[in-house]
């Protein structure tokens, strides 16, 4: 159970910190000073939800290892983080889209996580719940404005959700280690929101007069470490200091 719960942890906690680095790749690059705060404030929001669930993970292993030392002194093999938040920024409507589609499927998740048996993970997804659902309105809000916009901004957000559509079947993955704690009454089940995730983003689409692509083959490997090759620079980065300075306080 521990195994399992430490696994599961760390996996929510890469999926925040990748998706927080990535977001932050934007700070000074933005299309406008309103949006690249904004921007700024969203990753600062995953980056917070991946410190706590990062300490909590470490506690759990009990092993002597800290929030930064599971951040930053991993090797990529090691991260299990969905292929989703990792994929590279791209244009802005890019980002947008791989927003839309994690906060659509985080919002009911964390809501649902709340109930969990694991104090501290319903702790957590408490305050993550009310950061999912600004996060989730911001990227349907800029999913609508582009889609309903001109005829490039229309384009670009279709193309942008049909880049990255085949990276949303590992949200509703389910291995050995969810299983047995959605048994426990510790994790979610995400079978049991998709529904509602599917239902948001079609509202969303249909608003922004876009279309949502069809099922089909879906990328995977994310959560056993196999990561896509963008995901070995973004660690180059985002390690750096730590691992050129071993220890290194501020």
């Amino acid at each position: 159970m521990t195994s399992d719960l430490f696994t599961y942890t760390l996996r929510l906690a890469d999926d925040a910190a990748i998706l927080g680095q990535r977001l932050g790749e934007w700070c000074g690059h933005a299309p406008t000073l309103e949006e690249d705060i904004g921007l700024a404030n969203v990753a600062l929001d995953h980056i917070g939800q991946a410190r706590n669930l990062y300490a909590y993970a470490g506690e759990v292993e009990g092993a002597g290892r800290d929030e930064d030392q599971l951040c930053f002194l991993r090797k990529e093999r090691e991260f299990g983080n969905c292929l989703l938040v990792e994929q590279p920024n791209g244009d802005f409507a890019q980002t947008i889209a791989r927003q839309l589609f994690f906060s659509a499927f985080m919002l009911p998740f964390w809501r649902k996580l709340t109930g969990s048996r694991d104090e501290t993970l319903s702790a957590i997804a408490a305050k993550a719940e009310k950061e999912a659902a600004y996060h989730l309105r911001h990227s349907g809000e800029w999913t609508i404005r582009l889609g309903d916009g001109t005829a490039e901004s229309r384009a670009r957000m279709q193309d942008a959700i049909d880049l990255l559509w085949p990276y949303t079947g590992e949200l509703f993955e389910v291995d050995g280690v969810v299983e047995r704690l959605v048994a426990d009454g510790i994790a979610v089940d995400p079978e049991t929101i998709r529904d509602e995730w599917h239902a948001t983003l079609r509202r969303v689409c249909d608003e922004a007069t876009l279309t949502l692509p069809p099922e089909g083959w879906m990328q995977s490997g994310g959560r056993s470490g196999r990561h896509s090759e963008s995901f070995g620079h973004l660690l180059s980065e985002m390690q750096y200091m730590q691992r050129a300075y071993p220890g290194m306080r501020w």
